[in-house]
């Protein structure tokens, strides 16, 4: 039997067509996308192409990600070899962290997008599709957890960023590198398996807010002050290793002792450090006063994880445990 590889589109750039109002939007289908696309029939693969969502990624939710996880579950339960998703690129490294810990499959999940729209010179879209493809069809890809395939290299989901705003090169994954490259359409995979940790996509975690405060220089705790109240738990987006001004403390502080508080670094690079600083806002003093080591999960990906984690009813001992997975 041949293998079978599913195809989600949920929209995105590389979807986009030119708009009569100006700029461009999502307008294709699956269908259209894989149409694009050269040289597939020559793999010896059945596809089967969906389209679940049509929106550019900013406007996706908890309630489209929680229906992509049940769709990708799904088709992997359907005897799928893998699955591919076709996303916007804006939220891409959110989806695919929220499906690597939700997706309870050792089958390859690839999610893949285009930094330049089908109608533009030089569009990676269906580069980046064919090689979405392979990895999904490739067996040293199983156990590795969700995947993102961008400019033929290969990223973990818990590692990859958007590193640029429009270059075919912006996707890296700080402080690890790719797991793999994609070398005359083949995929040459390095393993690092995903953390043994899934989490239930249920409609709870749409109730939910989760907010993320980045720290600037002079920060009073002004923006905390006036939304921590609205939120269920807080990402602290902190300076260099994991800091916050003096004059914040006691605010943190205080909300730490009412719902979860996750310190993160707003670097883009590198864990938040543990025991280095002494100072009143450091590292140390911070955890000192109750709040939780998101390890090296940036602070969006830490806000993924947490929001999952509070759906599932999880004590602040329970989520403190589960982020010191990623130390």
């Amino acid at each position: 039997m041949r293998p079978r590889v599913a195809i989600i589109a949920m929209g995105g750039t590389i979807a986009m067509a030119p708009s009569a109002s100006g700029g461009i939007i999502p307008a294709l289908g699956a269908d259209e996308l894989v149409a694009a696309v050269p040289g597939l029939a020559d793999l010896g693969v059945d596809l089967t192409a969906s389209t679940l969502r049509s929106l550019p990624s900013p406007s996706l939710g908890f309630d489209d990600l929680t229906a992509l996880s049940h769709a990708v579950r799904e088709e992997l339960a359907n005897g799928a070899t893998g699955v591919v998703v076709t996303h916007g690129t804006d939220t891409i490294e959110e989806t695919a962290l929220f499906l690597d810990l939700t997706i309870d499959s050792p089958a390859p999940v690839v999610v893949t997008g285009a930094m330049r729209a089908p109608a533009s010179a030089g569009a990676d879209g269906p580069a980046n599709l064919y090689a979405a493809i392979r990895v999904a069809l490739a067996t040293d890809a199983r156990g590795l957890g969700c995947l993102v395939v961008m400019s033929d290299e290969v990223h973990g989901a818990r590692f990859v960023r958007k590193s640029h705003t429009s270059s075919t090169g912006a996707f890296v994954s700080p402080g690890f590198g790719p797991l793999g490259l994609i070398v005359e359409g083949e995929p040459r995979l390095r393993g690092t398996p995903r953390i043994d940790l899934v989490l239930p996509a249920t409609d709870k975690i749409s109730a939910l807010r989760v907010a993320l405060v980045t720290v600037t220089l002079g920060d009073d705790g002004e923006l905390l002050r006036r939304a921590g109240d609205a939120f269920d738990g807080i990402v602290i987006a902190g300076l260099g290793a994991g800091h916050v001004p003096a004059g914040m403390v006691p605010l943190v502080a205080e909300f730490a002792q009412r719902v979860p508080v996750v310190l993160a670094s707003r670097t883009g690079s590198g864990s938040v450090l543990r025991a280095t600083y002494g100072y009143p806002g450091s590292e140390r003093d911070l955890f000192d006063r109750g709040l939780i080591h998101a390890g090296f999960l940036d602070p969006a990906k830490a806000r993924i994880l947490l929001q999952l984690l509070l759906a599932d009813g999880a004590d602040r001992d329970q989520i403190g445990a589960t982020f010191e997975l990623y130390r």
